[in-house]
């Protein structure tokens, strides 16, 4: 990376470590480029240069926070010997970061607000396929090393994700105890249709 390219990133990290106070006191809707002008002392043509729109500066937010996701559950799935023991992880893992983030509701308004740009579309349509993608590779390891039954592994992520991205929503307001008792019990019922039973 040249000194240029470096400058650039380090603008866009500063751009989007306030930005994301921002989104994270106010909401995604109630935040303008006009207050993030404020809050980062840069142009609105400095911000567009880096992000093109609020809705690109907010999904470089969503992107950092999906690596920072994916490093801590990298760092602790050792823990798991077991592919059954990595879903419950999975769920415990879910709903810790879920609830104890910042743009949890920022991302909630986002994702299901207005319609957006093919660009933004086509980003947020590859996060999707990226958790799917996760979530195939977690139960071909199962259906592999004989824990799972084999099956269609595209539906069962599918199923998986959608399971998540729900259980996300329901749980909202409840006390992390009860999210946990949820998403637990989810993953009773999901082992309980792709266990191979013993």
């Amino acid at each position: 990376m040249n000194k240029k390219q470096l400058q650039t990133e380090q603008t866009k990290r500063k751009l989007a470590e306030a930005s994301k106070a921002l989104f994270a006191q106010k909401g995604y809707k109630a935040t303008s480029i006009e207050d993030i002008v404020s809050a980062t002392g840069s142009s609105k043509g400095n911000i567009y240069y880096h992000f093109k729109s609020k809705e690109g500066l907010f999904l470089y937010l969503i992107d950092e926070w999906n690596r920072e996701w994916e490093e801590s559950w990298a760092a602790k799935v050792h823990m798991y010997p077991t592919c059954t023991a990595k879903i419950f992880g999975l769920m415990e893992h879910l709903v810790m970061d879920d609830m104890n983030h910042p743009l949890t509701k920022a991302a909630d308004e986002f994702f299901t607000g207005e319609k957006k740009a093919n660009d933004i579309e086509e980003r947020i349509d590859q996060i999707m396929k990226d958790h799917i993608q996760f979530n195939r590779n977690l139960i071909r390891e199962g259906i592999e090393n004989g824990e799972f039954k084999a099956d269609n592994v595209d539906h069962l992520a599918i199923l998986m994700e959608s399971t998540i991205i729900g259980l996300s929503q329901m749980s909202r307001g409840m006390e992390p105890e009860q999210a946990l008792a949820l998403y637990h019990q989810a993953a009773e019922v999901i082992l309980h249709g792709i266990s191979v039973t013993k």
